[in-house]
């Protein structure tokens, strides 16, 4: 989640889209993305597809590096009330809604997926710097469900941020395999480079500051 989760979704017309270019794809190319199973490159970022929940759909691991100690980037990620996340393409609306104890509620809605409120419940594990989500109505989503956590590790270059999610929804295995603009990689990928990009500007505000 950019407080934040990267969010999986892909609206209707986009499915249809994506389904109808695999029809075309020769058979020997689509069996290659089906195989592919992870990316690195040289800015940091690297994107791995793991084993799905036993209930099917995909799953992904998204490991990045960002130039920021933990500390700072831990509070980051946990500014749950704030009007930074709508500066992502991909986030049209976000709402902090309650606070209970180590338990954060939020709802979002994203510029590509259905026009509806994505409610999700953040679970915060401040001593451990790890976020564990869910997503809340799956069905009113057009999901059947949609879960995670993120992980942060010190290391010397700044901050490493693991973060895995297991989702299912109609069209996830294209979404997923889809190598152009649009799909899984090229959406995680855009995430994990407006982090990067949004700390270094931010990280002043953060600096020393802890969730409570």
């Amino acid at each position: 989640m950019t407080h934040s989760t990267s969010r999986i979704f892909i609206p209707l017309p986009t499915m249809i889209l994506v389904i109808n270019l695999f029809c075309f794809l020769p058979i020997s190319y689509s069996a290659a993305m089906q195989n592919e199973q992870n990316s690195s490159g040289s800015d940091g970022i690297s994107i791995y597809q793991i084993a799905p929940d036993r209930r099917g759909g995909k799953a992904y691991k998204l490991v990045y590096l960002v130039e920021v100690q933990m500390d700072v980037f831990w509070g980051f990620k946990t500014d749950f009330d704030n009007n930074f996340l709508v500066e992502n393409k991909y986030i049209q609306e976000h709402h902090f809604i309650a606070r209970n104890g180590n338990e954060v509620i939020t709802e979002d809605k994203y510029t590509n997926g259905p026009d509806v409120v994505f409610r999700w419940q953040t679970t915060v594990f401040p001593q451990a710097k790890r976020l564990d989500f869910v997503l809340l109505n799956p069905e009113q989503c057009r999901q059947k469900f949609h879960y995670g956590y993120i992980q942060l590790k010190s290391v010397p270059e700044g901050t490493q941020v693991t973060q895995v999610a297991y989702f299912d929804f109609l069209g996830s295995s294209l979404w997923a395999n889809y190598p152009w603009g649009g799909g899984m990689k090229d959406f995680l990928s855009y995430t994990a480079h407006w982090e990067q990009k949004t700390i270094l500007n931010l990280k002043n505000r953060y600096h020393d500051k802890n969730f409570k």
